[in-house]
C-alpha cells in the first residue's frame, strides 16, 4: 500500500461508515476517558514523577498514550492542531511510549503521530499494528509479504526510519504465526523494526510466536471490569516469558470514568460502542454498582474514578503499562494523575474483595468482533 494522498482517498471511500466502525471495534485501543477534574489531592496522593517501566527490554514510561480516538472513531476527527497539542502536553508530562495502528482513520492516525512526534522523535518510543485487510472489507492480512509492505507505508506516515514496537493487530488464522513472527524477524535484522508485539493473542499463540522471535509486547483489553487476561493464561504467559503486557481500555471503554449511566444514549452513527453487550441501556444500568463502588472509593482517596482504575491496573504487575486515550488535555492530566494515587497492600484487597461481589454483565465485544479474538488452546 503506498502513503500517497490518492491510495489514501480511494481506501477510505472503500470503507463506509458503518464498517469503518465495526473495523474500530476490532482493532481495540483506549477509548476516551471522562470529563471528570484532576481531583487528587496532596493529603491523599503521592507526589511522583513518570517513572519507567519495560516491555520485554523496551523501557517506556508508565503510562502511555493512546492515538486511536484522536483521529477517528469516536465522531468526528479532531483538529490536527488539537491532536498534535494533546500528544505533545503527553510528553511534556512523562509519556514516551504513544500507541497508533494503520487501521485508525485508517492511517490518518499514524499520519499525526508522526507529524507531531517528529521533532522529538528520538525522545519517544512508538507503537503501531498490521493485520488488517483494509480493503473494503474487515478481513485480516498477516501474510508476510503483506506484514512487510505495511511496515514500508507505516514508517512514512511516521515520518521515520525505525518502528519501535510492530505489533500483530489481530492473529490471522491463515498464516501460521510462526510465519509472522518470521516476517517481523526479518523487519528487526533490517533495522526497520525494533520489538515485536501481538494484539488479542491466546497463550498458546505468545508461546509458538517467542519461539520464533522474541516476543516484547501482548496487547489485550483489561480492566476492573475485563479481567479474562488474568484468568486465561495471557497475563501469566507474559510473566513467564518476560513479555511486557499493554492494557487497552484501561476504564472500561469509558465507562468507568462514572460518567454513564442506564439514561445514556450513544450514538449508532459515531459510537461503536453501540454494538457492545455492555452498552446496551440494560447493561449501562445493570453495571452500575461497579461504578458506584469506584466513585465512593474514589472520593475516599481525592481521585477521580478513571485514576482509581488505572491505579488499580498499574499495581497488578510491575510489567503492565496501560494505554488511555483522549483528544483532550484535560483528560490526558486527569489520566496522569493515577500516578499520584497511593494504593496500598491493604487497599488493592479491599478492592479484590469488592470487585468479587460484583457481576459484569454482558459481553466484551459482539459476537462477530470476538470471533476474531484468538481463543486457541
Amino acid at each position: 500500500m503506498s502513503g500517497t494522498n490518492e491510495t489514501m482517498a480511494e481506501s477510505r471511500s472503500a470503507l463506509n461508515r458503518r464498517d469503518f466502525l465495526t473495523t474500530a471495534a476490532l482493532v481495540g485501543a483506549a477509548l476516551p476517558l471522562g470529563s471528570m477534574a484532576w481531583a487528587a489531592t496532596s493529603q491523599q496522593a503521592k507526589e511522583t514523577a513518570m517513572k519507567t517501566r519495560k516491555l520485554g527490554t523496551l523501557e517506556i514510561s508508565e503510562i502511555g498514550a493512546g492515538a486511536m480516538s484522536i483521529s477517528a472513531n469516536y465522531g468526528p476527527p479532531a483538529d490536527v492542531t488539537q491532536g498534535i497539542k494533546t500528544l505533545l502536553t503527553a510528553h511534556d508530562n512523562g509519556v514516551t511510549f504513544f500507541d497508533t495502528a494503520e487501521v485508525y482513520g485508517p492511517y490518518t492516525s499514524e499520519e499525526l503521530v508522526g507529524e507531531a512526534l517528529a521533532p522529538i522523535r528520538h525522545q519517544v518510543k512508538i507503537a503501531t499494528k498490521f493485520g488488517f485487510a483494509i480493503d473494503g472489507t474487515i478481513g485480516l492480512n498477516s501474510r508476510p509479504e503483506h506484514v512487510k509492505q505495511v511496515a514500508e507505508a507505516s514508517l512514512k506516515r511516521l515520518k521515520t526510519d525505525r518502528i519501535d514496537l510492530f505489533y500483530q493487530h489481530r492473529v490471522d488464522p491463515n498464516v501460521p504465526i510462526e510465519d509472522v513472527a518470521g516476517a517481523v524477524k526479518d523487519l528487526i535484522q533490517e533495522g526497520k523494526v525494533l520489538h515485536f508485539g501481538l494484539s488479542e493473542p491466546s497463550a498458546k499463540t505468545i508461546r509458538r510466536a517467542h519461539t520464533v522471535q522474541a516476543v516484547t509486547a501482548v496487547q489485550t483489553e483489561y480492566s476492573m471490569m475485563e479481567r479474562s487476561p488474568e484468568t486465561n493464561g495471557v497475563l501469566a504467559a507474559c510473566e513467564e516469558l518476560g513479555i511486557g503486557f499493554v492494557p487497552w481500555g484501561p476504564v472500561g471503554m469509558g465507562y468507568l470514568t462514572g460518567k454513564m449511566d442506564g439514561s445514556t444514549r450513544l450514538d449508532p452513527k459515531t459510537d461503536l460502542r453501540t454494538t457492545f453487550e455492555r452498552f446496551t441501556p440494560e447493561n449501562l444500568a445493570a453495571n452500575l454498582p461497579i461504578v458506584e463502588f469506584l466513585m465512593q472509593y474514589a472520593e475516599r482517596k481525592g481521585a477521580t474514578p478513571s485514576q482509581i482504575a488505572l491505579a488499580w491496573l498499574l499495581a497488578q504487575k510491575p510489567f503492565i503499562v496501560p494505554i488511555p486515550g483522549t483528544r483532550n488535555v484535560d483528560h490526558l492530566k486527569e489520566n496522569l494523575g493515577a500516578l499520584r494515587v497511593d494504593l496500598t497492600l491493604a487497599d488493592l484487597a479491599e478492592i479484590t474483595a469488592a470487585l468479587s461481589n460484583i457481576t459484569i454483565h454482558g459481553g466484551r465485544m459482539n459476537e462477530m468482533q470476538m470471533a476474531l479474538v484468538d481463543a486457541s488452546t
